[in-house]
């Protein structure tokens, strides 16, 4: 939760996490560091039939730059590619130029947008994919 909420505008509430944890077809999977384990970013994702929805991707702020965000989308390519997913979809704001980068670097395309998507700004958010081929 502390990674999230330094790292978005808008943090989910820990009931917002919970509820996460419950449902059967999503996943909350952590980046850890050291030999303590000390958790350093997650990437929150739906896995829906051949279908997996990125939802949240974040790594905590003194570990930014290190390669981190790259592993946590990487992950979530060969979780897909493990399950034979087809499509890979996310959301991403705008003006985030940094994620879209990163998304473009693993092939995602960017397919459209969805006007004033995110509740606190009204900012539009960018619809990437990523096809897989079996």
């Amino acid at each position: 939760m502390e990674i999230d909420r330094l790292s978005f505008a808008g943090p989910w509430l820990r009931q917002a996490f919970a509820d996460e944890l419950d449902r059967p077809w999503a996943h909350l999977d952590v980046l850890r560091e050291g030999e303590d384990g000390r958790v350093i970013g997650f990437c929150d994702y739906w896995l829906v039939a051949d279908e997996l929805h990125l939802l949240n991707i974040a790594v905590h702020p003194d570990r930014r730059g290190q390669g981190g965000a790259s592993q946590l989308v990487g992950h979530v390519v060969a979780v897909a590619r493990e399950h034979a997913v087809r499509l890979l979809a996310l959301e991403v704001r705008v003006s985030n130029r940094a994620a879209r980068s990163l998304y473009q670097k693993f092939g995602f395309r960017e397919v459209g947008t969805r006007p004033q998507y995110y509740a606190n700004n009204h900012e539009d958010a960018v619809l990437m994919d990523l096809l897989l081929t079996p």
